[in-house]
Protein backbone atom coordinates (compact mmCIF):
# COMPACT_ATOMS: atom_id res chain seq x y z
CA UNK A 1 0.00 0.00 0.00
CA UNK A 2 1.26 3.53 -0.82
CA UNK A 3 0.66 4.58 1.90
CA UNK A 4 3.02 2.40 4.19
CA UNK A 5 6.66 3.75 2.00
CA UNK A 6 8.19 6.15 3.65
CA UNK A 7 8.03 9.98 2.57
CA UNK A 8 11.64 10.76 1.61
CA UNK A 9 12.38 14.07 1.14
CA UNK A 10 15.45 15.17 -1.08
CA UNK A 11 17.17 18.44 -2.29
CA UNK A 12 16.33 20.05 -5.77
CA UNK A 13 17.49 17.59 -8.22
CA UNK A 14 18.75 19.30 -11.70
CA UNK A 15 17.98 15.91 -13.26
CA UNK A 16 14.17 16.45 -12.04
CA UNK A 17 13.41 18.82 -15.38
CA UNK A 18 16.07 16.70 -17.46
CA UNK A 19 13.62 13.49 -16.65
CA UNK A 20 10.31 15.60 -17.29
CA UNK A 21 11.49 16.15 -20.90
CA UNK A 22 11.82 12.93 -21.91
CA UNK A 23 8.68 11.41 -20.65
CA UNK A 24 7.00 14.51 -22.28
CA UNK A 25 8.89 13.57 -25.51
CA UNK A 26 7.62 10.30 -25.41
CA UNK A 27 3.72 11.50 -24.12
CA UNK A 28 3.78 14.34 -26.60
CA UNK A 29 4.57 11.79 -29.80
CA UNK A 30 2.00 9.06 -28.59
CA UNK A 31 -0.60 11.61 -27.91
CA UNK A 32 -0.26 13.40 -30.83
CA UNK A 33 -3.60 15.57 -31.48
CA UNK A 34 -4.79 14.04 -28.62
CA UNK A 35 -3.30 16.58 -25.58
CA UNK A 36 -3.04 20.68 -25.47
CA UNK A 37 -0.29 20.55 -23.03
CA UNK A 38 1.51 18.22 -20.81
CA UNK A 39 2.46 20.27 -17.76
CA UNK A 40 5.04 19.24 -15.10
CA UNK A 41 3.21 20.13 -12.00
CA UNK A 42 4.08 19.59 -8.10
CA UNK A 43 7.31 20.06 -5.92
CA UNK A 44 9.91 19.19 -8.84
CA UNK A 45 8.63 21.36 -11.21
CA UNK A 46 10.01 24.34 -8.68
CA UNK A 47 13.86 24.82 -8.60
CA UNK A 48 15.13 24.63 -5.52
CA UNK A 49 12.43 23.15 -3.87
CA UNK A 50 13.21 20.36 -1.66
CA UNK A 51 10.65 17.58 -2.75
CA UNK A 52 10.26 13.74 -3.19
CA UNK A 53 11.56 12.48 -5.75
CA UNK A 54 8.60 11.49 -8.07
CA UNK A 55 7.95 13.77 -11.05
CA UNK A 56 3.86 15.25 -11.20
CA UNK A 57 2.70 15.59 -15.03
CA UNK A 58 -0.74 16.80 -15.98
CA UNK A 59 -1.56 15.99 -19.46
CA UNK A 60 -4.06 18.43 -20.58
CA UNK A 61 -7.36 17.77 -22.74
CA UNK A 62 -9.56 19.53 -24.72
CA UNK A 63 -12.70 17.47 -22.86
CA UNK A 64 -13.63 14.08 -21.37
CA UNK A 65 -14.59 12.93 -24.48
CA UNK A 66 -11.12 12.61 -25.87
CA UNK A 67 -10.64 10.44 -22.85
CA UNK A 68 -10.96 6.95 -23.96
CA UNK A 69 -8.65 7.49 -26.74
CA UNK A 70 -6.39 9.02 -24.23
CA UNK A 71 -7.04 5.47 -22.26
CA UNK A 72 -6.05 3.64 -25.35
CA UNK A 73 -2.68 5.59 -26.43
CA UNK A 74 -1.36 5.31 -22.74
CA UNK A 75 -2.14 2.18 -22.47
CA UNK A 76 0.12 1.51 -25.63
CA UNK A 77 2.88 2.92 -23.55
CA UNK A 78 2.71 0.93 -20.80
CA UNK A 79 0.51 2.96 -18.50
CA UNK A 80 -2.76 1.38 -16.13
CA UNK A 81 -5.89 3.31 -16.17
CA UNK A 82 -6.87 4.14 -12.25
CA UNK A 83 -9.68 6.29 -12.77
CA UNK A 84 -10.73 9.64 -11.19
CA UNK A 85 -9.71 8.56 -7.76
CA UNK A 86 -12.24 10.85 -6.29
CA UNK A 87 -11.46 13.77 -8.14
CA UNK A 88 -13.43 15.44 -11.05
CA UNK A 89 -11.87 15.91 -14.52
CA UNK A 90 -8.55 14.29 -13.10
CA UNK A 91 -7.56 10.86 -14.06
CA UNK A 92 -5.21 8.92 -12.64
CA UNK A 93 -2.57 6.47 -14.50
CA UNK A 94 -0.17 4.19 -12.62
CA UNK A 95 3.03 2.46 -14.29
CA UNK A 96 3.11 -1.29 -15.80
CA UNK A 97 7.09 -1.74 -14.66
CA UNK A 98 10.32 1.10 -13.98
CA UNK A 99 10.20 1.19 -17.87
CA UNK A 100 6.84 3.27 -18.76
CA UNK A 101 6.56 5.49 -21.00
CA UNK A 102 7.81 2.75 -23.19
CA UNK A 103 9.91 3.73 -25.71
CA UNK A 104 12.62 2.25 -28.47
CA UNK A 105 15.41 3.09 -26.18
CA UNK A 106 13.31 0.81 -23.79
CA UNK A 107 15.59 2.53 -20.51
CA UNK A 108 14.47 2.84 -17.20
CA UNK A 109 12.27 5.97 -16.78
CA UNK A 110 12.35 8.10 -13.61
CA UNK A 111 9.58 8.08 -11.08
CA UNK A 112 6.44 9.91 -11.99
CA UNK A 113 3.07 10.30 -11.41
CA UNK A 114 0.66 10.82 -14.26
CA UNK A 115 -2.80 11.93 -14.45
CA UNK A 116 -5.02 13.44 -17.87
CA UNK A 117 -7.07 16.25 -16.88
CA UNK A 118 -9.76 18.61 -19.01
CA UNK A 119 -9.16 21.92 -19.36
CA UNK A 120 -12.07 23.09 -16.64
CA UNK A 121 -10.28 20.42 -14.25
CA UNK A 122 -10.09 22.38 -10.68
CA UNK A 123 -7.14 19.97 -9.82
CA UNK A 124 -5.41 21.50 -12.97
CA UNK A 125 -5.58 24.76 -12.32
CA UNK A 126 -4.39 24.50 -8.66
CA UNK A 127 -1.71 22.73 -9.28
CA UNK A 128 -0.45 25.35 -12.16
CA UNK A 129 -1.46 28.35 -9.83
CA UNK A 130 0.73 26.81 -6.87
CA UNK A 131 3.69 25.38 -8.85
CA UNK A 132 3.64 29.41 -11.00
CA UNK A 133 3.04 30.80 -6.93
CA UNK A 134 6.30 28.87 -6.01
CA UNK A 135 8.39 30.23 -9.40
CA UNK A 136 8.04 33.57 -8.79
CA UNK A 137 8.69 34.08 -4.60
CA UNK A 138 11.86 32.03 -3.52
CA UNK A 139 11.39 32.85 0.24
CA UNK A 140 7.95 30.78 -0.47
CA UNK A 141 10.17 28.18 -1.81
CA UNK A 142 12.24 28.44 1.27
CA UNK A 143 9.52 28.00 3.50
CA UNK A 144 8.13 25.56 1.93
CA UNK A 145 10.99 23.28 1.33
CA UNK A 146 11.58 23.70 5.32
CA UNK A 147 8.04 22.52 6.20
CA UNK A 148 8.26 19.32 3.58
CA UNK A 149 11.84 18.32 5.74
CA UNK A 150 10.31 19.07 9.26
CA UNK A 151 7.29 16.80 8.49
CA UNK A 152 8.62 13.91 6.45
CA UNK A 153 10.86 13.89 9.82
CA UNK A 154 7.73 14.03 11.56
CA UNK A 155 5.40 11.69 9.73
CA UNK A 156 8.52 9.26 7.78
CA UNK A 157 5.91 6.16 7.68
CA UNK A 158 2.34 8.13 7.34
CA UNK A 159 2.33 10.35 3.72
CA UNK A 160 -1.40 11.04 5.23
CA UNK A 161 -0.37 12.83 8.07
CA UNK A 162 2.49 14.21 5.64
CA UNK A 163 0.30 16.05 3.08
CA UNK A 164 -2.52 16.41 5.71
CA UNK A 165 0.54 18.57 7.51
CA UNK A 166 0.97 20.58 4.14
CA UNK A 167 -2.21 21.84 3.76
CA UNK A 168 -2.14 24.80 5.75
CA UNK A 169 0.69 26.51 3.89
CA UNK A 170 -0.77 25.41 0.13
CA UNK A 171 -3.97 26.87 1.21
CA UNK A 172 -2.86 30.09 2.65
CA UNK A 173 -0.12 30.48 0.03
CA UNK A 174 -3.20 29.98 -2.64
CA UNK A 175 -5.41 32.01 -0.94
CA UNK A 176 -2.70 34.97 -0.54
CA UNK A 177 -1.03 34.77 -3.72
CA UNK A 178 -5.12 34.13 -5.60
CA UNK A 179 -5.03 37.65 -7.16
CA UNK A 180 -1.15 38.18 -7.73
CA UNK A 181 -0.62 35.86 -10.57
Amino acid sequence: MENQQPVVIEEYNEEWPKAFIIIKSILSDKLHGLALLIEHVGSTAVPKLAAKPIIDIDVVIYSMEYLPGVIQKLEELGYIHEGDLGIKNREAFARKDIYVPYSRESDIKYEHHLYVCNIESEELQRHIMFRDILRKHPLLVSEYSNLKIQLSSEFRNNRKAYTEGKTEFVTRIMEEYKGVL
